[in-house]
């Protein structure tokens, strides 16, 4: 197959696709039997999105995170989200240095180019607020100057469900600007049993390297943007949007930036599959990590089964170009 003009091992920016290949395997040697889940994290990161992984305690999520960070040639911080964490520890502070008599700007963990926000909804909403900026615009705004960020630059951020004692629901407002979400759920017996056959020497995230550049990366995100999306299939993508706001169970559909999202993670998604167009069927198995968390429903907010079912339903019901 030919993708971008040239050979179906490469890219038009020059970028090996044999590359995506050693991302996924990579990940994969110490997140087991998940493959979905981790084509899923890497189309947040080739399509300049932000990813939030939700489940419940134990199940992977912040392994997921690590192994993707760990794989990339990127400068990495973690934060572990807490009750008590303020804005300024995230963001940065201006200090007193006194030899100058001035203010020294600390830059905090926020700016790196892999952010890993570990159980974000355990913060205030003061402090999840305070990632609405970077996220939006990669850059932050302190004591009138602006920074930026990155690129690449990307949250990976993890959260326990809202029925969890401790947590925060994140606003809608920030529950936007994440392109993905998506859970991990158990792993089937055969690799639960690898986990722990793999642990009796240590942690295996420990022992990953880099395996992808930073130009290899760009290269790859700009590639994205190349992959075509036909008029027909755009309009289809815009009628399952367009059909949220008017679903009699959603209070609050998806935004524009939802479709902007979905579009751009479908391009993504189809980059995987050796192609340079974009096909319904890309669209499809990406309606929900893309669009059910930004969903208002009557029954409760986008987090549980309500805002999936819904999805499922107006798929069913949206004529399919040909």
């Amino acid at each position: 197959m030919e993708m971008f003009g040239v050979n179906s091992h490469s890219t038009e920016a020059g970028v090996p696709a044999a590359a995506l290949d050693r991302l996924q395997n990579n990940i994969t040697l110490a997140f087991l039997g998940k493959p979905d889940v981790v084509r899923f994290a890497l189309v947040a990161l080739l399509a300049e999105g932000h990813l939030l992984v939700e489940d419940v305690p134990g199940v992977g999520k912040t392994l997921l995170a690590k192994s993707l960070a760990r794989s990339l040639n990127c400068s990495f911080h973690r934060i572990q989200f807490t009750p008590d964490l303020l804005p300024g520890d995230l963001i940065g502070t201006s200090i007193f240095h006194q030899p100058t008599s001035s203010f020294v700007f600390q830059p905090g963990p926020i700016f790196a180019q892999i952010v890993l926000a570990d159980e974000i909804n355990r913060a205030t909403p003061r402090t999840q607020s305070a990632l609405l900026e970077a996220m939006s615009d990669r850059q932050v705004s302190v004591d009138g100057q602006t920074r930026r960020l990155g690129p690449p630059f990307i949250v990976l951020a993890t959260q326990n469900p809202y029925e969890f004692e401790g947590t925060y629901p994140l606003p809608e407002s920030q529950l936007d600007r994440f392109m993905l979400r998506i859970r991990v759920g158990y792993p089937d017996r055969a690799n639960e049993l690898s986990v722990l056959t793999q642990h009796r020497a240590g942690e295996p995230v420990d022992s990953l390297k880099s395996v992808i550049e930073v130009d290899d990366i760009l290269a790859l995100q700009a590639a994205v943007r190349n992959v075509k999306v036909s008029d027909p299939l755009a309009g289809y993508l815009l009628d399952i949007v367009t059909a949220t706001r008017h679903h009699k169970d959603v209070t609050l559909g998806a935004s524009t930036r939802a479709a902007l999202a979905l579009y751009r993670a479908s391009q993504a998604y189809a980059l995987f599959d050796r192609r340079d167009f974009v096909t319904p069927d890309d669209v499809k198995v990406l309606v929900v990590p893309v669009l059910a968390h930004r969903l208002l429903t009557k029954q409760f907010r986008g987090t549980g089964d309500a805002a999936t079912n819904i999805l499922n339903d107006i798929l069913q019901h949206t004529v399919v170009p040909a």
